[in-house]
């Protein structure tokens, strides 16, 4: 089997993989459902409806993450992860009977989206922390990379068919069918070999131990840098969903049809920056800081596309850069953690991945309408750029960089370690090298 697919080797992780890519479809079709009914049924196209719609889903993120996080660290994970899918299906089928009954209204998609928002929080710290329990150690950024390679296959799907299920039958039909895709993850978990599990050790039951994990980050320039550039650029630029809707409707005059195959174009260049990220061994925290900046050239040429066809072609480096960003990140973070402390940081960098929305979604929405979807997409590329250039600018100075880039030879971008010559020095030469990736000048040749 090809290293890109190593992790798939594992029962454990080749039976959930399967499942999670028929969740994944059924979540895109429901979200490209749920926006279009916001935006077509339930309102004359209010892309302020449509943030708050999203706002909502995400913001329980925000309050409810770190505490989420610190059950991921304590309860056993495949059983908790039963019960927050088990939720999530409940509440598709529960909008997806109201919406074909003929009642519902806007509010109750607020409702349900909020609800949503809740078992999400809980679901996002152990259903990532939970990968690392069904591979060993060293396929972790491998099993990261495939779990975003089902994410946006299904993305590629689930839009386009989402778009013209819309048309045939309606919004109420696609909120039932992903309900019921929630059963397969349900049945792979039951179905794990629990003995081949590779259990993470289990935090204690301390006071304290969520201002312990947010210490822990504090101390941890390298994973702050992180977050504050996903933070940015989830805020103000990952907001594709409502961006693309009030493109395909205001700007081009499309249905849903066209709307949902904006989404499947998205997700070639997802797709493929997924399955380079599973043959990635190492991840970095400069592929980080410049797939941002990528993000924001890509995003940039897409707000000028003068038609249909080239904004959707657009999509495709945009995806491939926000998803190299998404997997560099989730990846990085979780190979250099401390395994008990795993949940409680990666339930805070899921509120600033994640519970940037609520913040973010309602902003954009809003100038989407008052000054067009174009600026709303163009303000999320001159954001990305702007926290790219000064992070990089920081940790330069900061963790005493030599950057230096050569046109005619190779490797072209070398990253050096100032060193003072100190045991100080030496030893925080061989920390930074360790988080950053950054090599002796011979092992630059290979890397770079």
């Amino acid at each position: 089997m090809s290293a890109t697919f190593s992790s798939l080797k594992h029962h454990n992780y080749r039976i959930w993989f399967g499942a999670a890519l028929v969740a994944n479809v059924g979540t895109w079709m429901q979200r490209v459902a749920q926006d279009w009914l916001v935006l077509s049924d339930l309102t004359d196209s209010s892309g302020i409806a449509v943030g708050v719609v999203t706002a909502l889903q995400f913001a329980p993120v925000l309050a409810l993450s770190a505490w989420a996080g610190l059950l991921a660290d304590r309860l056993p994970r495949r059983r908790l992860l039963m019960a927050t899918q088990g939720a999530m299906g409940l509440l598709a089928l529960g909008l997806g009977a109201l919406v074909l009954s003929g009642h519902v209204q806007l509010w109750h998609v607020y409702v349900f989206a909020g609800l949503l928002g809740v078992v999400t929080a809980f679901d996002n710290p152990v259903r990532q922390t939970f990968v690392a329990e069904m591979v060993p150690a060293d396929k972790l950024s491998n099993a990261v990379g495939l779990n975003s390679a089902s994410f946006n296959a299904a993305r590629l799907v689930g839009p386009g068919v989402a778009g013209l299920l819309i048309a045939a039958v309606g919004s109420g039909w696609l909120f039932i069918i992903n309900g019921v895709t929630f059963g397969a993850t349900i049945l792979a978990l039951a179905s794990m070999r629990t003995r081949e599990l590779h259990v993470l050790p289990s935090a204690p039951r301390e006071k304290g131990q969520i201002r312990e994990g947010i210490r822990y980050v504090r101390r941890r320039t390298d994973i702050v840098v992180i977050m504050v550039v996903v933070g940015v650029v989830s805020t103000f630029g990952l907001n594709f969903q409502l961006t693309s809707a009030m493109m395909a409707k205001v700007e081009f005059g499309m249905g849903p049809g066209e709307y949902g195959i904006l989404g499947s174009v998205l997700a070639i260049g997802s797709l493929t920056g997924a399955l380079l990220a599973a043959r990635r061994e190492r991840p970095r925290v400069r592929l980080v800081i410049g797939s941002a900046f990528g993000f924001a050239v890509a995003t940039g040429v897409m707000a000028l596309m003068p038609t249909y066809a080239s904004f959707a072609l657009a999509c495709i480096p945009v995806g491939l850069a926000s998803l190299t960003m998404m997997t560099a990140a989730n990846s990085t973070i979780q190979m250099s953690v401390d395994p008990v402390m795993r949940g409680r940081v990666m339930s805070l960098y899921m509120i600033v991945f994640l519970g940037a929305t609520p913040v973010g979604s309602p902003l954009v929405g809003w100038i989407a309408e008052a000054w067009g979807p174009r600026w709303a997409i163009g303000v999320g590329s001159i954001t990305a750029g702007l926290v790219a250039v000064g992070a990089a600018a920081w940790a330069v100075r900061n963790w005493r960089l030599e950057v230096r880039y050569r046109v005619l030879q190779r490797p072209h971008l070398v990253v050096r370690y100032l060193d003072a010559g100190t045991p100080v020095h030496r030893s925080a030469r061989a920390e930074t090298r360790r988080r950053l990736g950054v090599e002796d000048a011979e092992e630059i040749a290979r890397a770079a």
